[in-house]
């Protein structure tokens, strides 16, 4: 067997290494490919110059309970302080949109009482009351603890999707899709990375 195929006729071989160096092409464009349409868009990478904005959110006590609406300045940032502040996963999702792995987040299981708060600037964003098991390895939620504490915007980095960020600091928390429990029918699938769980 082995003797009749360095016996092999010629035409026939370079047709096989041709094949066999196109599907390696192939294999190598695919991974190219992959890794440019996973790459996360970049956020915010310097301090903008100008007077800083001001957003109007809903604050919560430590035990989950609003406060009331107020004014507050966004906070701004460069990449530089927000990697002195965040951990490496932690800056990689929240200021360039990045997402973790399925099961390997913090709270995904995570069943206590409590509220979660942005893991960059502390504002609260969700409630273990509205959370549930999606299945998905994510902390998902049926909505946000203050709809005025979030912003969502369309997201075509890979498909079309919405994504979620903190009001007050623009930090990338996850996606929100329309497949979630009633009374809302939405799933919030966000990144622990992005968030500081607080129990009450």
């Amino acid at each position: 067997m082995f003797e009749s195929n360095l016996n092999e006729d010629p035409e026939r071989q370079r047709v096989t290494r041709r094949a066999f160096l196109l599907s390696g092409s192939l294999a190598a464009a695919a991974i190219a490919a992959w890794s440019l349409r996973s790459a996360p868009p970049l956020l915010s990478s310097a301090t903008p110059s100008g007077p800083i904005p001001e957003v109007e959110i809903v604050e919560f006590s430590a035990a989950g309970v609003p406060t009331g609406k107020v004014r507050v300045q966004k906070i701004v940032k460069s990449d530089a302080d927000w990697r002195r502040q965040l951990s490496a996963n932690a800056f990689d999702i929240t200021r360039r949109a990045d997402t973790e792995m399925a099961y390997t987040g913090s709270y995904w299981n995570l069943h206590q009482r409590g509220i979660f708060r942005c893991i960059c600037c502390d504002t609260a964003l969700f409630s273990s009351e509205t959370k549930f098991d999606s299945g998905t390895g994510w902390p998902s939620y049926w909505q946000p603890i203050a709809s005025e504490n979030i912003i969502e915007a369309e997201d075509d980095s890979w498909g079309v999707r919405t994504a979620v960020a903190c009001k007050r600091c623009d930090a990338h928390l996850g996606h929100v899709f329309n497949d979630g429990p009633p009374p809302t029918g939405l799933r919030y699938c966000i990144n622990s990375a992005s968030l500081r769980f607080i129990g009450g």
